[in-house]
């Protein structure tokens, strides 16, 4: 059954990591076990495929498997998001037909990372791999990651000419979210990423949400509740109790993905983390600063 006819979307929809095996393969059951974690610990919805998802280490055939394990995990429990980042047009529609037909809510486009793209091949490409979709499609525009993006008038355009296209993820600090916001917030339903770096300066600018890691989403789901029961100061101070981790965190992808990783997986109680290579290796001082900020942070209940 596909769950994204009319939906809300709001809320944390925190980013799974691709736990891998001794052998490099895919770890079936540390992915169930974050699944059901992220449900538990009060996440609105999760989302899979994206750079915390390392997709580009991931196969086609990957990316799949793990938004397929995700939907049988999730159960209908939340809505399921992924990121799409094939480089081809038909690709592209391909992902977006397979995502639909598995049951994810709603897609999120990454731009092909084609360096000197223009803005509007960029939005051509956009329009057609959505054009065939019946699924909620989003865009990701991530220059400092991806290294090529689109600025505000061509997200105006984009919205104008693909209507299916009602989801911005957006990657950028507390200024430039709230000049965006301004400028197309009434054309997308926005989520900034980042972790969660800037969730109550994107709460104050009218964000629809964020996706942030997996290992403190409890916290940034308790941020998110408070702040719309009304509850500002009690956001904003659970807010300040773990703003130095995620900065810590978020310092660059790489980083992320080493450090992010294990406290999620300590969390967890995974026994060890297995790099897929490329990959940054930890070092003692940046695991002493991580146990430093991280230490009020128990394992999550088991489920």
């Amino acid at each position: 059954m596909n769950m994204n006819s009319d939906m809300n979307i709001f809320g944390i929809y925190p980013m799974l990591y691709a736990f891998f095996t001794r052998e490099n393969l895919l770890d079936r059951s540390a992915h169930r076990k974050q699944v059901n974690a992220s449900i538990a610990a009060g996440a609105h919805g999760l989302a899979i495929g994206g750079l915390a998802s390392e997709c580009n280490k991931l196969s086609t055939e990957e990316k799949r498997q793990l938004l397929e394990w995700t939907i049988e995990d999730a159960a209908g429990r939340v809505p399921v998001a992924v990121t799409l980042t094939e480089n081809t047009l038909s690709g592209q529609q391909s992902a977006i037909a397979h995502a639909y037909e598995s049951g994810a809510a709603w897609g999120v486009m990454q731009p092909p990372p084609v360096r000197g793209a223009t803005a509007s091949e960029l939005v051509n490409f956009f329009s057609q791999a959505a054009s065939k979709s019946d699924m909620p499609l989003g865009i990701q525009n991530a220059p400092e990651y991806i290294g090529i993006g689109l600025d505000n008038q061509a997200m105006i355009d984009l919205a104008q000419r693909a209507q299916r296209i009602q989801i911005l993820k957006a990657e950028g600090p507390s200024p430039y979210i709230s000049r965006l916001m301004e400028d197309v917030g009434h054309h997308f339903t926005v989520f900034n990423g980042r972790n969660g770096v800037e969730l109550i300066d994107n709460l104050r600018a009218g964000c629809a949400g964020t996706i942030p890691g997996v290992e403190c989403c409890d916290v940034q789901a308790d941020i998110y509740d408070l702040w719309h029961s009304g509850d500002v100061a009690g956001a904003t101070d659970k807010f300040k109790q773990v703003l130095p981790l995620l900065s810590f965190l978020m310092l660059t992808i790489d980083h992320l993905l080493c450090y992010g990783k294990r406290l999620a997986a300590r969390r967890l109680q995974l026994e060890t983390v297995y790099d897929r290579g490329p990959a940054l290796p930890p070092d003692a001082a940046n695991l002493a600063t991580l146990d430093f900020w991280s230490s009020t942070l128990d394992p999550f209940p088991e489920n």
